[in-house]
């Protein structure tokens, strides 16, 4: 896995960090046992964790007297991360605050490597990702794979949803056509809709709420394309800061801080993540590149040499698979690109 490096004044300066973090961890775990030892906490109970900022959590009791309420809660130094979507066990204190005293085993988790090429949880227990695209900012289809390769990592479904369809005109609608048949294609599902206040308002609330009811799902996509507006259009009472799109760089401005679950009138829960223009993978090797893009899977391990790099070499079953068909230019350039880009970063020590 490729690090950024770091000068001598920068390790210093984490290490320092992370001394600090320490203590203060172990300060407050003894606080913890004090709270255990005199029996000042209430008796174990399922949770569920609805947000996450730095130290402190809010976690949705499931059971008991608070059942349905939020609790603040801190977790013990012995629990490895948390994130939104995580079952938990905790335990009640006095004045609406609690312990998290254990985590409940995930069934899914969503991660992202961060800038020093570490994987970073964004949200658990996931039933699938749904990947908004609108006209604007135009989707272009080397991010859209990379989305779809970080996503296949984790084996959790994939629905690509084209957002703000109201924007398609004479001049992007061959284009767009064209980029979501070839997903299609590949078997991903695809819909079209729009959470702009119209006529069809409804109709598009109803396409929407088809897309998570009775599940947990998560919204990915680059910022601009409207994650925020479609949670206000299914959950309209809550206030949620939707960005405008840039005028003089368009693109979409961040307005999500942190991940955070809603429960839906549906049935369904929604966890909104923060907008992400670029879904960094130089934390893959090759072959789990390879892995990410479906129409290769199959491929791995079939060219003549175990060194191929996909470039034209002899008996490249890959190369061969672009050529007749069975893997469309659109998608073997960007798969191309996606290696180019993964080998040189690494090289050089940088993040994507």
């Amino acid at each position: 896995m490729s690090k950024r490096r770091l000068n001598k004044q920068q390790q210093w300066r984490i290490q320092k960090i992370q001394a600090e973090r320490s203590v203060r961890a172990e300060r407050k775990e003894r606080q913890i046992d004090q709270q255990l030892d005199a029996s000042e906490l209430g008796d174990e109970q399922a949770g569920l964790l609805i947000a996450h900022y730095g130290q402190q959590l809010d976690v949705e009791a499931l059971e008991g007297e608070r059942k349905g309420r939020v609790v603040r809660c801190h977790m013990r130094a012995n629990i490895d991360s948390l994130v939104t979507g995580d079952r938990v066990i905790w335990r009640p204190g006095s004045e609406e605050t609690g312990i998290i005293v254990a985590r409940s085993e995930r069934h899914s988790l969503l991660q992202r490597p961060d800038n020093f090429g570490q994987l970073k949880p964004v949200a658990a227990n996931i039933d699938h990702i749904i990947l908004v695209i609108a006209p604007e900012p135009e989707p272009h289809d080397n991010l859209i794979d990379r989305y779809l390769v970080a996503a296949e990592s984790t084996g959790i479904p994939v629905i690509l949803l084209l957002n703000k369809s109201d924007l398609i005109n004479e001049e992007n609608a061959a284009a767009i056509d064209e980029l979501l048949s070839r997903y299609e294609t590949l078997g991903y599902p695809v819909v079209r809709t729009s959470a702009r206040a119209d006529d069809d308002s409804q109709r598009h609330a109803e396409e929407i709420e088809a897309l998570v009811k009775a599940k947990t799902c998560v919204f990915v996509g680059q910022s601009g394309v409207g994650k925020s507006s479609i949670i206000q259009t299914l959950m309209p009472d809550i206030a949620i800061r939707v960005g405008a799109l840039s005028e003089s760089t368009g693109k979409g401005t961040h307005t999500t801080t942190t991940a955070k679950l809603f429960h839906l009138a549906c049935g369904g829960n929604l966890i909104d993540s923060p907008g992400i223009r670029e879904f960094g993978l130089w934390h893959m090797n090759p072959q789990e590149i390879e892995y990410g893009f479906r129409e290769i899977r199959p491929l791995i391990g079939e060219c003549k040499f175990r060194n191929c790099r996909h470039l034209g070499e002899p008996g490249c079953a890959i190369v061969a698979a672009a050529e007749d068909g069975r893997i469309s230019q659109a998608r073997m350039h960007s798969f191309r690109r996606i290696l180019a880009d993964m080998t040189e970063q690494q090289a050089r020590g940088l993040t994507l």
